[in-house]
């Protein structure tokens, strides 16, 4: 192991392919430009990261792609194969027929042969070239689960993703996508952080075999969006200090020691390396029951996918009872 590299944890998904527990986040608002973002994800290649986790909607993952390629050329990675990659399909592909065109024109971006995670964005199908989230009723599609995961399972049967999953599934949703998939989901990520600790969701993934992953465990702090909850709450503080840790440290520490996946988001170098620095200690019981206190805030309803007249009339309707 090189100097200053960590070495990261990793985990058997039900497919039987390994994931790192903890990935790199790669979307941003405003996304800076590739000759800015492909140095950025060689840092974060350089200080340890092996699991990045891009999207169609985030315009990231040719920038990622790049990144990849001169890692390789540079022998930052001895190969493609040290890397776990996760995609992901947006809302206006969400139709079993857009499917595997959507997946080949993300890998065509990556540069890559293979994702080796491919998640289902939202449950949510939304009619093509449809920007935002000001939706009218004429730009919602019903979602076909069924059919779209059939087509997601011939992904992973051509071994263009090695493991197939989704993102912001509830338990029920996940309940319907089980009862007719052959091959179940390997994760689902979602929002998770300690202001909004999604134990229903997470306890019921575990007894499913599905890994969890949580976006936003800092709680996108500075977003147009989010909660500052995490960053400048007053428990993570109080435990930040005594323990000697920062507050991200002990926010993504404790996602982790739920048995979930943080994927956190930094461009800078020195909190990258901070945000590895999280596998050798532990929280004390007694921290872990403070933080158990912390008042329950969904960062992102997505409010944008409910609408009167489309499939999701409210924001129960979305999220179910989780």
């Amino acid at each position: 192991m090189e100097k200053g590299k960590r070495i990261i944890p990793e985990v058997a998904l039900n497919s039987g392919h390994k994931m790192p527990m903890i990935g790199f986040g790669t979307a941003a608002i405003p996304l800076p430009p590739p000759e800015i973002l492909i140095p950025i994800f060689l840092d974060a290649i350089e200080v340890g990261f092996r699991h990045f986790d891009t999207a169609s909607l985030y315009g990231s993952e040719e920038a990622l792609g790049g990144a990849v390629k001169e890692a390789i050329e540079r022998g930052l990675i001895k190969g493609r194969e040290e890397l776990f990659i996760t995609s992901k399909l947006w809302c206006t592909e969400n139709q079993p027929h857009l499917v595997l065109p959507s997946l080949k024109n993300t890998l065509q971006r990556l540069g890559l042969e293979y994702v080796d995670l491919y998640l289902i964005h939202f449950p949510v199908a939304l009619r093509q070239g449809v920007v935002g989230y000001n939706l009218t009723k004429d730009d919602f599609h019903p979602f076909d689960m069924k059919g779209t995961w059939e087509v997601m399972e011939e992904c992973s049967r051509l071994g263009l993703a090695k493991s197939i999953g989704v993102s912001n599934f509830s338990s029920k949703k996940l309940s319907q996508l089980l009862e007719h998939a052959t091959i179940p989901p390997a994760a689902n990520q979602v929002e998770m952080h300690v202001a909004w600790r999604q134990k229903k969701l997470v306890g019921f993934c575990k007894e499913k075999g599905i890994l969890a992953c949580a976006w936003s465990p800092l709680g996108a702090n500075g977003a147009s969006w989010g909660t500052l909850a995490v960053m400048d709450g007053p428990v993570l503080k109080e435990i930040s200090a005594s323990k000697g840790k920062s507050v991200a440290q002990i926010a993504l520490r404790w996602v982790y020691e739920q048995g979930v996946c943080p994927i956190v988001k930094s461009f800078n170098k020195e909190r990258m390396k901070q945000n590895l620095e999280i596998f050798e200690w532990e929280l004390s019981q007694e921290e872990v029951n403070k933080i158990e206190q912390i008042p329950q805030f969904r960062g992102q309803p997505a409010s944008g996918f409910v609408h009167e007249e489309g499939p999701y009339k409210s924001l129960e309707d979305l999220w179910d009872d989780d």
